[in-house]
């Protein structure tokens, strides 16, 4: 990833971070943002311990001026090789908010981040793409397959798949959904996979799953391990 540029949104935690990490590891400059800076500038001062380089910066997906900033400033020195929205909210208790009893307000608020939050994010990046970009939005089985108690965080994950499949449609950046299984963030509940484990999976889909076959579709886990054995 020598000299690319990528934005990686939510990375304070989880998977974000564990993707910031890696990529700047692998030589990327690396743009990454949350809710409060402070949350990200530990990451960021890894990334630079190791030798790579990434800036950061607050940001709040739910308001499409603060991603504008975000993008500009990504695109500084040159278009924009990787965006991957990440940033993500669950709401309840994972496993144990039924869809009939999510309140008004969290409804909206889960939406807003995880749906509207994924459009703003690809949308204030499009005039920065690179011709050759390639567009990150991470996913879950819960997007296709229904399971108790998952509220409307399954029902945002649906709509963002939506989102993959509308944008790779329309523009010429690859836009594919990224579902690494089970992983053990806040978003899950607990158990499942290191998010260190999985941020190898977004870097093969971020430079070496075939544009042809990643773009609009959504790469598992069964994939990337049939790709990198």
């Amino acid at each position: 990833m020598d000299g690319l540029t990528a934005v990686v949104t939510g990375a304070s935690r989880g998977i974000g971070a564990s993707v910031a990490r890696l990529f700047g590891a692998e030589g990327a400059r690396v743009v990454v943002c949350a809710r409060t800076r402070e949350d990200v500038e530990g990451v960021v001062g890894e990334v630079r311990e190791a030798g790579g380089e990434a800036t950061a910066l607050r940001a709040d997906v739910r308001d499409e001026r603060d991603v504008e900033r975000v993008a500009a400033a990504a695109a500084r020195d040159g278009p924009v090789d990787v965006v991957v929205a990440n940033a993500a909210v669950a709401g309840g208790t994972p496993g144990e908010t039924p869809l009939h009893e999510e309140s008004y307000a969290r409804f909206d608020d889960t939406v807003r981040t995880n749906v509207r939050g994924v459009f703003a994010t690809v949308v204030e990046h499009v005039p920065h793409l690179a011709d050759d970009a390639r567009v990150l939005v991470p996913t879950g089985s819960v997007a296709r397959e229904g399971k108790p108690g998952t509220g409307a965080y399954a029902v945002s994950k649906a709509a963002a798949e939506g989102l993959v499949r509308g944008f790779a449609a329309d523009l010429s950046a690859t836009v594919t959904g990224v579902d690494p299984g089970l992983v053990d963030t806040g978003l899950s509940g607990g158990g499942g996979r290191d998010p260190a484990d999985v941020a190898p999976m977004f870097r093969w889909a971020a430079v070496e799953a075939p544009a042809d076959e990643a773009d609009g579709e959504v790469l598992g886990l069964r994939a990337w391990k049939r790709a990198t054995r």
